[in-house]
């Protein structure tokens, strides 16, 4: 059987050791920072979690140019820990989780937040304002054997050289462990899976142009620019 035309090639993105982590699909966990929660003006109590999702080819790896999207006046970031699953499962136990994630990232949730509250007010779901193209920016994959399982550390994010977010990852409502076993409840995780984890206060607007960095202790940064809307 002949294709009709060429399939896009997986999202390869790259490792501390070099290799090459093909990306399947991506989770993003909502208002899991409390602080960030009260931002957005929710509720920071434990509620379950809830998630979003975005195209694997969203992804696009640190040091990239990523273009101002579409009908948006307001492009925001979102810095956040990212979690590489490296074994499937359906079930899971929080405290088995470990065992099926490869590596951690750092990366960004990029949002365009106008659409997401205009969609959020009337009840709609929020993909118009979350899953746009080259707005999920990561970092290098750092596997889990050489972090060991990350609780706990700095995540910070300067914009031009500003610090505009700054939290803990103990700061989080749902632990990394707890998160995995409640997706893995409703879908059979896979290897490939890339699962953002929320993120801290201090969320903000970008305009062309803006270089914006996500630290997390122990990991390497996400470094990318904000160029221009895209011309085609």
């Amino acid at each position: 059987m002949t294709p009709l035309f060429e399939p896009q090639p997986p999202v390869m993105l790259l490792t501390t050791r070099g290799d090459a982590f093909p990306v399947r699909r991506v989770f993003c966990i909502g208002r899991n920072y409390a602080a960030h929660a009260i931002e957005m003006g929710s509720n920071p109590e434990r509620e379950p979690p809830f998630f979003f999702t975005k195209w694997a080819e969203t992804v696009v790896p640190s040091g990239s140019t990523i273009a101002y999207p579409p009908e948006t006046q307001n492009y925001q970031f979102e810095a956040e820990l990212v979690v590489a699953i490296g074994k499937g499962g359906r079930n899971i136990a929080a405290e088995d989780a470990a065992a099926h994630i490869y590596g951690y990232a750092t990366g960004l949730d990029m949002t365009r937040r106008d659409l997401q509250f205009a969609a959020r007010d009337k009840g709609r779901p929020w993909d118009i304002g979350k899953n746009v193209e080259q707005a999920a920016p990561i970092g290098l994959i750092h596997p889990i054997a050489d972090t060991g399982p990350l609780d706990q550390g700095a995540i910070t994010l300067p914009l031009n050289g500003e610090r505009k977010q700054s939290g803990d990852l103990s700061d989080m409502i749902w632990s990394i462990g707890e998160i995995i076993a409640f997706l893995s409840r409703y879908y059979r995780l896979e290897p490939g899976d890339l699962i953002y984890t929320g993120t801290p206060s201090g969320v903000g607007p970008v305009t062309p142009g803006d270089r914006i960095v996500v630290a997390i202790d122990g990991l390497s940064d996400t470094v990318v620019l904000v160029g221009p809307p895209a011309a085609d």
